[in-house]
């Protein structure tokens, strides 16, 4: 065997030995990056911050927020009126003739009476949902950012505990690690 092979083999086992040690720092930046309860016990407040915020965001705070917000602003939203039930509809429908074509170009001429009538309250009405549309707009991205930081807190590493969790791998990993002498014939 020539020197360039051995040189060769040397490199082939310094990648393998730089390899496993890096496996052994990813396994234990990913087994702290999980340990949740670590996390719990180093930052109790942090920890009862980010549930709290979690479970704000879970059960819809924020567009329960929004609701409240916009009551605050246009005022509680009207009752629905009680009266037209169907049996009322009936009667009335049968008091206008028993000409079906008649009793149609009835209602049509009424009900296009009704929306100019209407007119002005639907465009009053349009303008606050549109209000309300561009002021959900503007919250969402709000919400969507606090949201990330919060996964991002949630799954922040400190060195420390991706420190521990390496001296853990490489303790675990010593008996069983295979001698690096090359076998006999290369």
């Amino acid at each position: 065997m020539g020197e360039g092979s051995d040189t060769a083999r040397a490199g082939v086992l310094a990648a393998r030995a730089s390899f496993g040690e890096e496996l052994e720092q990813l396994e234990a930046s990913a087994r702290a990056a999980v340990d949740i309860p670590a996390k719990v016990r180093r930052n109790p407040a942090k920890s009862v911050g980010i549930a709290a915020g979690a479970g704000f965001l879970l059960v819809g705070g924020p567009r329960r927020l929004f609701r409240g917000a916009r009551r605050v602003v246009f005022g509680p939203p009207e009752p629905m009126p009680k009266s037209m039930l169907p049996k009322e509809i009936d009667k009335t429908l049968k008091g206008l003739g028993s000409d079906g074509e008649k009793v149609r170009g009835t209602i049509e001429r009424e009900f296009a009476a009704y929306l100019e009538q209407t007119a002005p309250a639907r465009k009053e009405r349009d303008l606050s949902a549109v209000s309300a549309i561009i002021l959900s707009a503007l919250a969402r991205p709000l919400i969507e950012r606090f949201g990330k930081q919060l996964i991002e807190q949630l799954f922040a590493t400190d060195n420390a505990a991706i420190q521990a969790q390496l001296d853990k791998v490489r303790a675990r990993n010593r008996p069983a690690e295979v001698e690096s002498t090359p076998p006999p014939g290369l």
